[in-house]
């Protein structure tokens, strides 16, 4: 089955003091790469939420965010100083730097940066975190469901490309025996303007044309390309993820075309070449998306 790498995935998890988003967002990627912003409260938690993420999600740049929005006024917070005094001397020198008037707003502006305040609970509470978790699992769930809908968009594109391939194969029968007949005309005129015709030797002329043709024939590349092009259709149909396998078959296919092409020797086969050519590169502009 096919299935993106591009997904969306968001859940919120009401606490009794605060408002906790989870936002996860996925870019197509070679590996699994996931990067976390979490409150210093859930810190403790990253090797579960990375384990969460990487079980269910398996390959892509992954961004998972901790939004925290306080909602009880009455859970007491202290001013973290030293993270205060940093940003502040930090963002005057900066303005220093610059060119540019402190604002006199500056300190407004530093009170809205991360971890400003700082909670008096310092542990996390058991039962929240499952709650939390449940939520994460949630937002993941989301991100899945996002990779199979894209994945339904990808693979009829797939399909299309695959078909559009197909076609153009089948159009390479048309002018194959043209092909034939030119190559065999324009190596007999060849030898008839060095020699009289009387003085060819019919029979080693042809088992000479013969040997000669036969590094022209196409006959194996046209059905291997066919042969990959229905693998790459099967092998889409696989439960498991496919993306990398399916880029190994596109390889393939590119090998094959680019045989045709250089053993076509004909006008009208290279127009098709090009158009297989330019159907494959689509196909594997979108493989880099798929999981």
């Amino acid at each position: 089955m096919i299935r993106s790498m591009t997904g969306f995935g968001k859940a919120e998890c009401l606490l009794p003091d605060k408002k906790l988003t989870i936002e996860i967002r996925s870019l197509n990627s070679k590996q699994i790469d996931i990067s976390t912003r979490l409150p210093s409260l859930y810190r403790e938690k990253e090797p579960e939420i990375r384990q969460t993420i990487a079980s269910r999600l398996i390959r892509g740049k992954i961004e998972c965010t901790f939004f925290c929005e306080q909602i009880d006024d009455d859970v007491p917070g202290m001013i973290n100083e030293p993270v205060v005094k940093s940003y502040y001397h930090q963002l005057r020198r900066i303005s220093e730097e610059l060119g540019m008037e402190a604002s006199r707003d500056l300190l407004t502006v530093v009170m809205r940066l991360p971890e400003v305040i700082k909670s008096e609970r310092s542990a996390l509470e058991e039962s929240e975190w499952k709650e939390v978790h449940g939520k994460l699992q949630e937002a993941v769930d989301q991100v899945s469901s996002f990779r199979i809908q894209e994945g339904k968009a990808i693979e009829k594109d797939f399909r299309e490309q695959i078909s559009v391939i197909s076609g153009k194969l089948s159009e390479v029968e048309v002018p194959e025996e043209d092909r034939i007949r030119r190559i065999r005309e324009r190596i007999e005129n060849n030898l008839l303007s060095f020699m009289e015709k009387e003085a060819i030797d019919e029979n080693r002329f042809e088992q000479e044309l013969i040997l000669y043709l036969e590094k022209f024939d196409i006959s194996e590349e046209k059905t291997r390309l066919r042969n990959h092009c229905e693998y790459f259709l099967e092998t889409m149909k696989e439960p498991e993820t496919v993306g990398k396998k399916l880029g190994f078959i596109s390889q393939e296919m590119g090998r094959e075309i680019n045989t045709l092409g250089s053993k076509a020797n004909h006008a009208e086969i290279q127009r098709l070449v090009v158009e297989m050519k330019d159907a494959l590169e689509q196909i594997r502009e979108q493989i880099l998306n798929v999981l």
